[in-house]
């Protein structure tokens, strides 16, 4: 068959969750036995997601072809257990640039250069080439923004252009919001309404309408939005409020949300059916588990909590198929000191040193991973938290007291963490770190590859910054070990204490490989050993 196009958009209020949509209706295609990738274009006019503030935008993924992209992506490979790669992933500054540079080097002839065509051509280009490639049945393309917004028009236009030229292969699901008005006692379908219209002014007919509420939406309500917004009754589809993420693909599938994205593709569904058994035996496990894990994670931006996504989702993950119910606490290291650290991290089971960059707030990093490290409370440091890991046993190990990373003092006598020789000539921020999957061997009978069960493994990276190996003999003589190395490049990957119960750390982010049907296998090894605390 044709591959086909599904494209999500979103209306009324951002945050509705069009990520979520999007992955739910790919598991829900993929369990039928489809071929499926998901993109992103995103209206900013960053090149990437790379030099974006996590309290502005939350975490950034990074893929294994090493591009920096929105977290949304990591629900997507979450989800579907899939790799997503550059193309995955589209903002307003790639698509400007590459028009850009078509111009100077006179590829347009001398022709004035416009958004139409120019700039939408280039968009249909990027939306079509992942269908073209021949490996996939279905794309789905999340719009990121809000219809009727400045920047997203380009993007809806080009849609509009697609679902004409594309016909019966591709159709649009519009999320949109339902409020509950508890003054009047009323469910509001008015802004769904407006934002239909203001996707008719632009050309685009939704096809599907999911309502996102905090209220089940009566039969009546629902034959009222089909009614003011011209989409069919069975294909006007609520979303309302789950304890878990997770139960969103099941929710759409008790619908009907599948059967009737096949039908509008002109595809029978009674063809293929939906098999989720290992999709429910994970939400049978989650939900059924009764005993508590405590798992602080230690970092700088914990007051968005989407900053650290992959790592809570993946907490999550092991914790379920280790049988344990997480629960998270969230602790700023800018809070934490000599004095207090005790009482910060009482009753946790385990301690997360989360990844970071610049100076602000380490400290209380230092502190928390000296208190762990003595008190033999299972620790996992990522990329800054394993740096951080290095710094603090130099200085209360080894006894070099201005032992630092010349990330946050290059001035420092003992730079233990030190910037990578091919990162030195590097003047810009963009794209420059090492970034993506390369290959790590890992030590035969170390923690790290008891957890992996071999000793060949292949994880994606997002930093410039390294373990000096100039320092590596006196720290293994005095107990940090490294089980964890890049053959290529000879770099330090992972650090173990083996006479701690549990206390490694990454210098790559393991994080971005768990899902839910593949939690990983490091994840699971710590909340097994936070479990036994």
């Amino acid at each position: 068959m044709n591959t086909k196009y599904i494209f999500v958009t979103g209306g009324v209020t951002s945050s509705l969750g069009k990520g979520i949509i999007a992955s739910s209706i790919g598991k829900l295609l993929q369990s039928r036995g489809y071929r499926v990738t998901i993109q992103k274009f995103d209206p900013y006019i960053n090149i990437d997601s790379g030099t974006l503030n996590p309290y502005e935008h939350g975490e950034c993924y990074v893929t294994v072809d090493g591009h920096e992209t929105d977290l949304d992506l990591g629900h997507y490979e979450r989800f579907l257990s899939i790799e997503t790669h550059k193309p995955n992933c589209v903002t307003t500054g790639r698509i400007y640039q590459s028009v850009i540079d078509k111009e100077r080097r006179g590829d347009y002839l001398g022709k004035t250069v416009q958004i139409i065509p120019h700039i939408t051509d280039e968009i249909k280009r990027r939306m079509l080439f992942l269908g073209e490639s021949g490996e996939y049945d279905f794309v789905i393309t999340e719009i990121g923004g809000v219809a009727g917004d400045i920047e997203s028009l380009p993007f809806l236009e080009s849609v509009r252009q697609l679902k004409w030229e594309l016909g019966a292969d591709c159709i649009n699901v519009h999320l949109t919001y339902v409020p509950y008005l508890a003054a009047a006692g009323e469910l509001k379908t008015k802004p769904t309404q407006h934002s239909v219209k203001k996707l008719q002014e632009l050309g685009i007919q939704p096809d599907v309408l999911i309502l996102r509420t905090e209220h089940d939406i009566p039969d009546d309500v629902r034959a009222k939005v089909s009614l003011f917004c011209n989409v069919k009754r069975e294909a006007v589809i609520q979303s309302r409020d789950v304890p878990s993420i997770y139960m969103v693909p099941v929710r759409m599938h008790a619908q009907g949300l599948d059967t009737v994205i096949l039908r509008k593709l002109g595809i029978d569904p009674e063809q293929t059916s939906c098999n989720l058994t290992i999709w429910n035996r994970f939400l049978n496990m989650m939900q059924s588990t009764v005993q508590e894990v405590h798992i602080g994670i230690v970092g700088k931006y914990v007051e968005l909590q989407d900053a650290y996504k992959s790592i809570s989702e993946a907490l999550l993950h092991a914790s379920v198929y280790n049988g344990r119910k997480l629960k998270l606490h969230y602790i700023h290291s800018g809070s934490i000191d000599s004095e207090n650290v005790e009482s910060k991290l009482c009753g946790l089971n385990g301690v997360v040193v989360a990844p970071g960059f610049g100076q602000r707030a380490t400290e209380g990093k230092f502190a928390a991973l000296k208190y762990t490290r003595e008190h033999n409370i299972p620790t996992f440091g990522i990329c800054l938290g394993m740096q951080c890991m290095v710094i603090e046993f130099a200085r209360n190990v080894l006894g070099y007291t201005d032992a630092n990373s010349t990330e946050l003092d290059e001035h420092t006598l003992h730079n233990v963490i030190d910037i990578m020789e091919s990162q030195k000539s590097v003047t810009t921020k963009g794209g420059t770190m090492r970034l993506g999957a390369y290959r790590c061997s890992l030590v035969q009978g170390s923690l790290a590859a008891s957890a992996y069960g071999k000793v060949e493994v292949c994880e994606r990276h997002r930093h410039r910054y390294e373990f000096n190996n100039d320092y590596r003999e006196n720290f293994e003589k005095n107990g940090m070990v490294v089980t964890g190395l890049n053959p290529e490049l000879g770099l330090v990957e992972i650090v173990e204490l083996p006479l701690h119960k549990w206390y490694l750390g990454t210098q790559f982010h393991p994080e971005y490989s768990s899902t839910v049907e593949n939690p990983h296998p490091l994840f699971k090894s710590f909340i097994a050993a936070a479990m036994k605390k």
